[in-house]
């Protein structure tokens, strides 16, 4: 295969004259069929349908595309048909592939099982790493989660080796690394069932999240469809230096946008400070983009993405996107929907938070922005790793710092803690002395999973309750959600701020002004950290940690006791009626930010993710009932006893009461989990209003058979009690454009109709593989699954 496009090299090398030194090596090229990863040697990159649809869409709309443009409309199912407009029109699509962690992976798995289907209809995997919880370290941790995690490790082992999906065992690594470095390529549309799925922008693909049901239809061969994103740029001027890094662009931009700021829009990052960032740097800023709430984030293609194709043993695949590279970039005179510019030059070193991960600070702001808001300035635990943090050019930079302090006798004064990527990052750093130099300042070193970062952390430092502060190289640090403690002030920075803070021990701390005092008592100042982005050598891939699937699965058995606790099949949800939705009480009207670890806690409930009654135990438990001001704690409208909002829930479902949630803005935000839309259907919910959603946690209600609507004025919200009963007219005879009101019934009998914005236009599922244009259309209805 390579031989082609080594011989179009030299051929070029020869010819002058642009076009046809061009011409010649793309007819090579486009011979040599460079295979989309190692892994799946006969499914090969399509460079040249992306090619043609493209054409086919600039031609009709006959204006310059952005990169997201390119990309997406390349992946249309019918570019010559297809309406586009951006922000308003609907998409249908065919990514080029599936990917699904283990947590998400149990239910998609499930629902694809349900379909009837004997193969997944494009590459597909799972990745094993958000089951293993951090207690005592790699091994150790490693070993226990397999013991524990068995059955669902044999599910979805059985499950991927039947139906022709690859099988990323536990250890393996972070699921968004193993894509970057075995999977992501320039113009890749792929789709995972995590919300850092952006991850791979990083290596100029559109990666993007999405609930199980959404994979589900991707690997059934059905046309995936998304709403079509608008485009906001982000121009990078000048280069990063000193302690700045490609964490802090993203902090910064976060800061800018806040966690709602880029709903519905795809960041598209470009100008000439793009090419001092390195690739995995890129993907660290394509990654924590899911908290602005954007669809994707991408870069263009450019060296640095070269160079790490290389490294990652697929130089093919660097030299085919050469020849296509007019695709892989925006075109000059491209508009994007809002421009948001940068100084590389001027960035300073940002920490995020507490508690929202688009509370920005510059690091030289932090201490005394602590003290007066009363946060703890003592650093309980650092750590770093994660999905957004866990590269080569990471742990280097990190050891970097730590080599420093050694260098003087210090050691962290903080708790500190490192998760490597991946198996290929944990056996590279271990050669290179990185792992040593931090298991030296006093680091442990963690499993390559997700961890702490999602909540699976068994912290023994402090007890729950007690306030305390903790620093992360992580991308979310909402309320308890590394810890179950509701009062972890927790905060998010580059991994090399993190181990600087972690020897200080405290928030007051600035690595860029302040010093140290030595073992010597001398003081001495930190240097700005210098690393290799990546290992002169090459990767040394360490175990072999991935399961083939069989080339005929049909003998193979998936095994699911009707008796787990931890799996259970999917039964079909009751049909809709086809009449307006009368008379439902609130389950709970919900005060403020309600991510979806509000509605679908995870940490020690993730071993329930692919049982879907007993993980429905957690519905909202964590979201703050406007009534009282407390979580899990509501009112039983036909006992008037407070109590947990889950039982309530079952009660509600055992009287055949229809029940409603009421919620705040962005409604949803936060991970992809479809849990927080599975779990209120199944306990018996209708309908979800809000005052806005997250993109991902509304298409999600959408696809499980929830109502998701919207206030046609977000003051409404103020309007609706807890103990009132709620009607939804119009659903009989509803048609796109058409409203429809919602009638307040009050306890002393008086009627308020209220009319509902929208229930958003475009294409929803119905949770039975059939999907209907404009939502809850005549002519779908009977088709809906209430």
């Amino acid at each position: 295969m390579a031989p082609y496009c080594v011989l179009a090299a030299r051929l070029r090398h020869a010819l002058n004259g642009g076009i046809r030194r061009y011409h010649v090596a793309s007819v090579l090229c486009q011979r040599a069929k460079v295979a989309m990863s190692h892994f799946e040697p006969n499914e090969y990159i399509n460079y040249e349908k992306l090619e043609k649809n493209i054409n086919i869409v600039r031609k009709r709309l006959d204006r310059p595309l952005t990169l997201s443009e390119k990309i997406v409309y390349g992946h249309l199912d019918d570019p010559a048909k297809q309406e586009i407009e951006r922000g308003k029109t609907y998409l249908r699509l065919r990514p080029d592939r599936v990917a699904m962690q283990d947590a998400t992976a149990q239910m998609a798995m499930l629902q694809f099982i349900s379909s009837g289907l004997p193969k997944v209809a494009v590459p597909s995997t799972i990745h094993c790493d958000h089951l293993i919880e951090a207690q005592s370290g790699g091994e150790k941790d490693l070993r226990r989660a397999k013991d524990i995690n068995q059955e669902v490790y044999n599910f979805l082992s059985t499950a991927g080796a039947k139906y022709g999906v690859g099988f990323w065992k536990p250890g393996s690594g972070i699921i968004h690394q193993i894509i970057l470095e075995n999977y992501s390529y320039p113009g890749v549309m792929l789709i995972g069932t995590d919300s850092h799925t952006p991850n791979g922008g990083g290596l100029g693909g559109i990666c993007i999240g999405v609930g199980g049901a959404d994979a589900v239809d991707v690997m059934a061969g059905i046309p995936w469809e998304l709403k079509c994103p608008k485009v906001i740029g982000v121009k990078l001027t000048g280069k990063l230096s000193g302690w700045s890094s490609p964490k802090d662009v993203i902090l910064k931009v976060a800061g800018i946008l806040t966690v709602k700021g880029g709903t519905g829009a795809i960041i598209e990052y470009h100008g000439p400070g793009v090419d001092s960032i390195s690739c995995t740097g890129m993907a660290t800023i394509c990654n924590m983009g899911a908290e602005i709430g954007a669809t994707t984030s991408v870069f263009p293609y450019n060296a640095r993405m070269k160079k790490y194709l290389g490294k990652t043993g697929r130089a093919d695949i660097a030299a085919l996107a050469d020849e296509f590279q007019q695709y892989l970039v925006p075109d000059a005179g491209c508009q994007y929907d809002q421009v948001i510019e940068i100084n590389l030059s001027e960035l300073k070193p940002h920490i995020n938070g507490p508690f929202t991960p688009d509370l920005a600070h510059p690091v030289s702001d932090v201490g005394a922005v602590a003290e007066k808001e009363g946060w703890p300035v003592d650093i309980r635990v650092g750590l770093i790793g994660s999905c957004t943090n866990s590269s080569y050019e990471d742990m280097g930079r990190s050891a970097a710092v730590a080599k420093q302090a050694l260098a003087h006798g210090l050691k962290c004064k903080s708790k500190f803690t490192i998760t490597p990527g991946s198996e290929q990052i944990r056996a590279t750093i271990e050669r290179d002395g990185y792992a040593q130099i931090l298991r030296d300042v006093g680091g442990l070193i963690l499993a390559n999973a997700c961890g702490p970062c999602i909540g699976q952390w068994d912290r023994k430092d402090i007890k729950k309750g007690e306030k305390n502060t903790i620093v992360t190289s992580y991308n979310r640090n909402f309320t308890g959600r590394n810890d179950a403690n509701p009062e972890t002030h927790a905060f998010v920075t580059s991994p090399e701020i993190v181990t600087a803070l972690s020897i200080a021990g405290t928030l007051k701390f600035n690595p860029e002004t302040d010093f140290l005092t030595g073992a010597d008592g001398k003081k001495f100042k930190l240097e700005a950290p210098d690393a290799d982005e990546l290992p002169k050598l090459d990767f040394d891939p360490g175990q072999d940690t991935y399961q083939y699937p069989p080339k005929d699965g049909s003998g193979q058995h998936v095994d699911v006791s009707p008796t787990s606790q931890r799996l259970q099949l999917l039964e079909p949800f009751d049909k809709w009626d086809g009449k307006d939705l009368e008379d439902m009480l609130i389950l709970i009207k919900v005060k403020g930010k309600c991510t979806t670890d509000h509605i679908s806690a995870a940490g020690p409930w993730l071993k329930f993710r692919g049982h879907l009654d007993n993980i429905s135990n957690n519905l909202l438990i964590g979201a703050i009932n406007i009534e009282n001001g407390k979580a899990n704690s509501v009112r039983n409208a036909l006992t008037q006893e407070f109590g947990p909002v889950p039982d309530t829930a079952r009660y509600y479902k055992k009287m055949g009461v229809k029940w409603a949630v009421i919620g705040d803005e962005n409604y949803g935000e936060g991970s992809s989990r479809e849990h927080a839309a599975l779990e209120p259907r199944h306990l018996g919910g209708r309908v979800i209003i809000t005052k806005s959603f997250a993109r991902i946690h509304e298409t999600n209600l959408k696809k499980q058979g929830l109502l998701p609507l919207t206030f046609a004025d977000p003051a409404d919200y103020n309007k609706i009690h807890p103990v009132d009963k709620l009607s939804i007219v119009g659903l009989a005879d509803f048609a796109p454009g058409k409203p429809l009101k919602c009638i307040i019934k009050h306890p002393n009998g008086r009627d308020v109709q209220h009319p509902i914005a929208k229930l958003n236009e475009g294409s929803s599922a119905c949770g039975q593989g059939h999907k209907v244009t404009g939502a809850f259309t005549r002519a779908g209805r009977e088709k809906q699954p209430f």
